[in-house]
């Protein structure tokens, strides 16, 4: 089993993740702790708590970063031309649940559960990485306890998303994602590179909806907004960028991989771009030299047994 603290910004894509880790045999999960960025963290941890409720998930809710890791560094508005106003699609989430989240901070759960739990917890991170820069600040100790920091965010061999440059989650918070990346943590990295191959059709999303149930309904629902804002750029579908960092957890064999040390650019007009130098590359003396920490970057991926998994995960879940 894989114990697992969820870090995320519900968010459509951050949905679907979800409910495949809390239905993944072989996932133990273990926290949710929300960050700004699909929508703001009084939305995002809402919506955390909207669909705790609705899919019955016993794992706790941690509120968590609201602005960046450097305060008051300019960011932009939520994209609710990508999930809605409401974060979720518009699908009309209610504005309070009767479910009250863990009354620690993000950063502070995510310490407590790892050192609770020592060698045993991996780092789902699918949105900025402030929350994880925030426990490192709190205590710099953890990195030698937790089992692998796997993130949703950048893009290395292609271009961003947000900018030419940038991918949406690090460009969000540049400095919090390079002190997550140069920590000394094992970190896997599944970026744009991959996630831009792995597009669930509209039919897929059905054929999970018609097997699964109530939950697979409220799925299918909320993703219909998203499918309409890939109309055009996709052929048909939508994306599952968070989906395929939780895949990695369970399936890492279906994914390429390349070693090397990672920074992220903070500032200038490739604000939030992700560079790694590839392990055996060398280079003239630079700030590459010295102690940086070798880290894994998703370069290709078998799209097909992806989605199956995806598909064969929730689908396991039919109910009445």
């Amino acid at each position: 089993m894989h114990k697992v603290i969820f870090d995320t910004d519900p968010g459509v894509d951050d949905a679907m993740a979800l409910l495949f880790l809390h239905h993944h045999p072989e996932i133990d999960l273990i926290g949710i702790t929300s960050v700004f960025g699909n929508a703001t963290i009084e939305t995002t941890t809402r919506n955390a708590l909207f669909l705790k409720r609705e899919w019955q998930i016993d794992a706790p809710v941690a509120r968590g970063a609201g602005e960046t890791f450097i305060p008051h560094r300019v960011t932009h508005a939520p994209p609710t031309f990508i999930h809605g106003d409401d974060g979720l699609g518009n699908i009309g989430v209610p504005e309070v649940t009767d479910i009250q989240p863990d009354p620690r901070p993000a950063h502070r759960f995510i310490v407590d559960m790892v050192r609770a739990h020592p060698g045993e917890v991996t780092l789902v991170a699918v949105g900025r990485m402030t929350n994880l820069a925030n426990a490192l600040k709190e205590d710099p100790e953890i990195v030698s306890l937790v089992k692998e920091v796997v993130i949703m965010g950048g893009a290395f061999d292609t271009n961003g998303n947000v900018t030419p440059a940038a991918e949406a989650n690090i460009h969000g918070d540049p400095e919090a994602a390079d002190i997550v990346m140069t920590a000394t943590w094992p970190v896997v990295v599944v970026g744009l590179d991959v996630t831009l191959k792995t597009v669930m059709t509209r039919q897929a999303l059905a054929d999970i909806r018609d097997a699964a149930g109530k939950r697979a309904q409220l799925l299918f629902d909320l993703s219909q907004f998203y499918i309409k804002f890939y109309e055009g750029r996709v052929q048909d579908g939508m994306v599952v960028h968070d989906s395929c960092a939780c895949v990695y957890v369970v399936a890492p064999e279906l994914f390429t991989t390349r070693s090397g040390p990672i920074r992220v650019v903070c500032g200038g007009i490739a604000d939030g771009q992700t560079i790694q130098k590839p392990d055996g590359k060398g280079f003239g003396p630079s700030d590459w030299d010295g102690d940086l920490p070798s880290q894994k970057v998703c370069v290709d991926v078998d799209a097909d047994a992806v989605l199956k998994l995806i598909h064969d995960t929730i689908v396991a879940i039919k109910e009445d």
